[in-house]
């Protein structure tokens, strides 16, 4: 069959309008393929963040895989760091007696008794003297990931008390440059501890007090 000239146009411009038509779908639906996978991220990201809470009770006879052990670590040196000088040092305690000898010397972190495993976050004063600002991100990475993995864990304070310092310094025989901020104690949650509310409209200023 034979179009005539005219209706051949028109069917080469109803073909081209297809085609772009379906490019055009195509990229949208490329598109929302892309944007939806972002928002599920952020929405995991921002749940975890506002699920975390301090816990206080482990079950103690249940262990931490070592491939958990280095997805915290990991979490906590993907902090961010001063002049990126990475000043953190980590100590992990498994070892019931240090454990034990810990949550005796220590005031707040007497959990440490039925925890099978702690995070001793500590600082190279040699490298940096805002060692413990370095350390505090390292270690709000490591209580995240904790929540991300379904452990419990809750920062306990070392420094800037020095009798805290010392009994951690002396337990795990830390040496004379490195510092302790704090212990973490880790494990699986024994009954539910629910995340505060910590949202406070009243110390929000925009520009100025």
């Amino acid at each position: 069959m034979t179009l005539k000239p005219l209706t051949y146009q028109i069917f080469c411009v109803s073909l081209l309008i297809i085609i772009v038509v379906l490019l055009i779908n195509r990229k949208n639906m490329e598109k929302e393929q892309t944007i939806i996978p972002d928002k599920v991220k952020q929405e995991a990201v921002l749940s975890n963040i506002q699920s975390r809470k301090s816990v206080r009770n482990y079950i103690a006879d249940k262990t931490i895989s070592k491939e958990d052990i280095t997805t915290l670590i990991k979490a906590g040196m993907a902090a961010p760091s001063g002049k990126d000088v990475r000043p953190w040092e980590i100590i992990v305690v498994d070892n019931k007696e240090i454990l034990a000898t810990l949550a005796e010397k220590l005031p707040y972190a007497k959990m440490l008794k039925h925890a099978p495993l702690a995070i001793v976050v500590c600082g190279n004063k040699e490298k940096s003297s805002y060692w413990y600002l370095d350390c505090s991100a390292v270690t709000q990475n490591i209580l995240l990931a904790a929540e991300a993995l379904g452990l419990g864990a809750v920062w306990t304070a070392a420094y800037p008390y020095d009798d805290r310092m010392n009994a951690v310094t002396e337990s795990i025989g830390l040496p004379e440059n490195v510092l302790p901020l704090n212990v973490i104690p880790i494990g699986y949650p024994e009954g539910e501890t629910k995340p505060k509310d910590k949202y406070d409209e009243s110390k929000i200023h925009y520009n100025a007090w």
